[in-house]
């Protein structure tokens, strides 16, 4: 990876991801480029300079002298921000997506991540009086424990999608070039996997060569938010889009085994109990808009 040196002509460098050039190597005639994104990684805008000496042709020259990356394969590292286009030049404000935490079953932990136990004796679903178990407060589910192996039950993550602001009323209805329609979700597939609130797993679109699993959601983990229901049951405070629920269902190996807990993590104290535990993120992006959150999410597996 290298900077372009772009203070002369303008440069433009293409290349397809690693998933992108699988497809192409299979030479089926199958590959096909339907969508591109631009993103303006490098850029800082603040260079702009509306004073130049020179005139207003010398306002942006920094800005257009700035050196940029060479584009490179990884789609997990590239294109963090992306440029989108709206046909309405009206807009005061742009959708976002927001973790939604107004509900119990929504909230993350107090550790300010989701953790998701990843067996059911860490659950506490086998018997939840099991002094090891961080599931259960006696009998009440604990906030922000995702039950990643039984998935029945525990909490979920729910996201909301729409104008945050409270200058617009949330019973009006936004433009449907501003609602999202389907989700992106990542993952790191040794870990695991994504799966609806009801505990269906959710088939991936494919894993890339650092083992990030792509999923692309829309019917089932997506619905359409009722604009006129209770504000205290939403994240979003003006005009609202639509929202994506799921759960995080735990790998084979962090179920059955504590290796990549000892490659990977730690150890910890969580709920009063001894835990394994490994930190990562799952990352939410919206297909329309490109606006992508993450989310801090915690395996943990008590120590028996």
């Amino acid at each position: 990876m290298a900077f372009l040196d772009n203070s002369g002509d303008i440069i433009l460098d293409a290349v397809l991801t690693d998933h992108g050039r699988k497809l192409l190597a299979k030479g089926d005639g199958s590959f096909q480029i339907t969508k591109f994104a631009l993103g303006d990684e490098e850029i800082n805008y603040t260079l702009y300079n509306s004073t130049h000496a020179s005139g207003s042709a010398y306002y942006d020259i920094e800005i257009l002298q700035t050196p940029v990356l060479e584009s490179f394969t990884d789609n997990a590292a590239s294109m963090k921000t992306k440029l989108i286009s709206y046909d309405s030049l009206n807009l005061l404000y742009l959708p976002i997506i927001k973790i939604n935490q107004q509900h119990v079953s929504t909230k993350m932990h107090s550790i300010d991540a989701f953790i998701v136990a990843c067996d059911m004796e860490t659950e506490g679903t086998t018997d939840n009086s099991n002094s090891k178990a961080i599931g259960y407060n006696g009998k009440n589910p604990v906030q922000g424990i995702i039950f990643g192996a039984s998935l029945v039950g525990g909490g979920s993550i729910r996201l909301d999608q729409g104008l945050d602001t409270d200058q617009i009323s949330p019973k009006r209805s936004l433009s449907p070039e501003l609602i999202e329609d389907a989700y992106i979700i990542q993952i790191d597939s040794r870990l695991g996997s994504i799966a609806s609130t009801d505990g269906s797993r959710v088939p991936y679109d494919y894993i890339d060569d650092d083992g990030i699993a792509f999923y692309t959601v829309d019917v089932g983990l997506v619905t359409t938010i009722t604009s006129d229901s209770n504000s205290s049951e939403h994240a979003i405070q003006g005009p609202r889009g639509t929202r994506c629920e799921f759960k995080i269902a735990a790998s084979i190996d962090l179920n059955t085994s504590t290796y990549l807990f000892n490659k990977l993590g730690g150890t910890t104290t969580i709920e009063s109990q001894n835990v394994r535990y490994i930190d990562s993120i799952v990352r939410v992006t919206g297909m329309k808009t490109g606006y992508t959150v993450v989310v801090p999410v915690r395996f943990a597996k008590t120590i028996i």
